[in-house]
């Protein structure tokens, strides 16, 4: 009688008894691109500092404009945290907490302002959920509603990487990673300034602030000083499988969110390390 017992307990698999950290061993099973989730999604990240913040005038213009885009896409908004998380990075970082715990505490304000905004947007169907919800649910609640409200912080919380006293990978960051691993459509950035400037605008030398139309996140990386997104997130694009560019808008000039949804070049676009698909 042949034996058998080997096929039953072993499954034939290009991966099997060998190590999944051989980038050789594994590119000819994972070096494809893989398949875009939802491909017709257009996500768009609300600053929290930057938009949130500033209070009804900023924010109802905003949701007005949002509420007139509805027709024209399926929406999955995500917010950012602002001035109250870094009132808790000052308090937290004064008791001694790792930044694994400061983590999930600021990611509570970005999910504050995200039931505030579909609070905002409550009468056009669209509802605010949790991360599980997100990652398990979203497409049969896209089906329901046009838009859907989540919390752009990436849920790494305790498993924050430790190379910093405050987390790295915050709003800007979990966004895109969120938009490239459903392989959307795009991902919109919704500031207070106009784009990315070789300098801060606001800042002290505000007057030599060059801005830039079109960038890499290779160069933006080379840029001294702050910018109007997190820095984690130029090291992500670089990995990016589906996100070939990001714009960042100023969310206070009316009309400008929806003529970059509509794949006009009113801010800053950044390109990533995706390639087109050939």
């Amino acid at each position: 009688m042949a034996d058998t017992t080997n096929n039953i307990k072993h499954v034939a698999s290009p991966l099997a008894r060998q190590t999944l950290q051989d980038a050789d061993l594994t590119r000819p099973v994972a070096g494809g691109r893989p398949i875009r989730l939802l491909p017709w999604l257009q996500v768009v990240k609300i600053g929290g500092r930057s938009i949130m913040d500033r209070g009804r005038d900023a924010i109802l213009p905003i949701v007005d404009e949002i509420r007139k885009l509805l027709p024209e896409h399926r929406l999955l908004i995500l917010t950012g945290a602002g001035i109250r998380a870094r009132h808790l990075y000052s308090v937290g970082l004064d008791l001694g907490l790792p930044v694994g715990s400061l983590a999930p505490l600021a990611a509570s304000e970005a999910g504050q302002n995200g039931h505030m905004l579909a609070s905002l947007l409550a009468p056009e169907g669209v509802s605010y959920v949790e991360h599980p919800t997100l990652n398990s649910q979203l497409a049969i609640h896209l089906s329901a509603a046009r838009a859907v409200v989540g919390s752009a912080f990436p849920p790494y919380h305790h498993h924050e990487f430790p190379t910093s006293r405050i987390p790295h990978h915050r709003a800007d960051t979990g966004a895109f990673l969120l938009a490239d691993a459903l392989g959307a459509a795009g991902l919109t950035i919704v500031e207070d300034v106009d784009g990315v400037y070789t300098t801060d605008p606001h800042g002290p030398a505000g007057d030599q602030a060059q801005f830039l139309r079109e960038t890499s996140a290779v160069e933006l990386a080379k840029l001294p000083g702050t910018l109007p997104v997190d820095r984690a997130l130029l090291e992500v694009m670089a990995t990016a499988r589906h996100l070939e560019r990001v714009q960042v808008v100023n969310g206070l000039v009316p009309g400008r969110l929806t003529a970059a949804l509509r794949g006009e070049h009113v801010g800053t676009i950044i390109t990533t390390g995706a390639r087109p698909v050939a």
